[in-house]
């Protein structure tokens, strides 16, 4: 994605989702990120391979952010080649990620003529070149675990580069020219802990993202959850946590922004490990849920920007979802009370209708959840303070395209 457009897309993000939101205040602005439709006429949706209706090959375009319906084109090359059966980027060929077999299974597409592309070595999407190390395949549980965390991955993928974010690999040899970064890059270690061995601690170290596959198991997952106290805990979850550590070294460190961060979220040069042992040994302070989005927020400053982003994440992923598939406020009826000018660290009028629409949405699924007997699907109440925070997050993923 260009920078001008991703740098476009953020200026308008806010406005077109709270217009569609709203429609009947202002004219509905036309979305369609999360679903799209088979050559055939039949939805489909992000993860798919095949339509269910004709079972055309479908594929994903991380240039354009789109499903594609796929025909199969002539190719000297060993490999299959692929073109839009729909039309899309008429005369543009391309190639299945080298992942798309086997338990990956991931439906990503390349550019046939991509850099590298008739080299020896296996060609990698923008997602699976991403990861420096994928558990041990020989183990009869990693295939599944590793699947979970590979679809989870595509998402937050796929929509880091949507906002136009730095995304390049730190794997040497994984990407084409532009898409390395073996100092400044992204890179993933899936792990898990061997008998006898040391333990895996997810984490994310100077953009090395660690993940203990473990937590694909869901009653794993949930026994963490428990036991630490957390509403919430998911792979995706984990995923846009740590990336948001990846990007505060990138957008934040060394810049414009730091000082204005310390200001709001602290002083990031207090002792990390100091005040996370405290966290885990005395808890959050009682007063938490007045200045953070969640009491692991208030472990240090580090923390809460990650948490922070992570939030933004989820909003801004599940706004898009809902109204590609044509939910909108008029549709229910939800009273929540909006936050007004006071909320935001600027004047911004788009972003403070987005965080108004993520209330009523969340309130409405909440219900939903509650119909079920499931928990809430967004367990968290946004303090005044905590949206300030999700507002600068904003603030700097819309001012990040001129990195790019």
């Amino acid at each position: 994605m260009a920078a001008g457009f991703a740098g476009a897309l953020l200026q308008r993000l806010g406005r077109q989702l709270s217009e569609a939101w709203h429609p009947r205040q202002r004219p509905r602005s036309p979305r369609n990120t999360r679903t799209w439709r088979c050559a055939c006429g039949r939805p489909v949706f992000f993860g798919q391979n095949r339509c269910r209706e004709c079972d055309r090959e479908l594929g994903y375009d991380p240039l354009a952010g789109e499903m594609q319906a796929l025909e199969a084109v002539p190719a000297a090359d060993v490999r299959p080649h692929w073109r839009c059966a729909s039309g899309a980027r008429p005369g543009q060929h391309w190639v299945r990620c080298a992942n798309a077999d086997g338990p990956a299974a991931c439906n990503w597409l390349l550019p046939a003529d991509e850099p590298g592309s008739r080299g020896q070595r296996p060609l990698l999407c923008r997602s699976c070149r991403l990861n420096r190390t994928i558990p041990d395949l020989a183990w009869a549980d990693n295939a599944q675990a590793w699947a979970r965390v590979e679809t989870a991955k595509r998402r937050l993928v796929s929509q880091l580069l949507a906002l136009g974010l730095p995304l390049a690999t730190r794997v040497a040899g994984a990407g084409g020219p532009g898409s390395e970064n073996t100092q400044r890059g992204l890179a993933f270690d899936f792990l898990r802990e061997l008998p006898g061995g040391p333990p895996v601690l997810t984490g994310h170290a100077a953009g090395l993202i660690t993940l203990d596959i473990e937590e694909a198991d869901d009653a794993v997952r949930e026994r963490l959850r428990s036991q630490l106290g957390e509403p919430y805990r998911t792979l995706l979850g984990h995923l846009r946590h740590e990336v948001g550590h990846y990007c505060w070294d990138r957008l934040i460190a060394g810049s414009s922004w730091l000082e204005p961060f310390r200001q709001l979220f602290g002083d990031e040069r207090a002792d990390y490990q100091a005040a996370l042992q405290r966290h885990y040994q005395q808890g959050p302070p009682a007063d938490w849920p007045a200045t953070h989005v969640s009491a692991y927020a208030a472990s240090h400053p580090w923390e809460d920007w990650a948490e922070s982003w992570a939030h933004y994440l989820h909003l801004l992923d599940t706004l898009d979802t809902a109204l590609s598939f044509g939910l909108e406020a008029d549709d229910v009826e939800v009273d929540v009370r909006p936050y007004g000018r006071d909320a935001l660290t600027a004047d911004d009028p788009d972003f403070l209708a987005l965080v108004n629409a993520w209330l009523e949405l969340t309130a409405l699924l909440n219900e939903l959840s509650r119909s079920m007997g499931q928990p809430d699907f967004y367990p968290f109440v946004l303090s005044a303070a905590a949206v300030r925070k999700l507002h600068f997050v904003h603030r700097v993923v819309t001012d990040s395209s001129r990195l790019r």
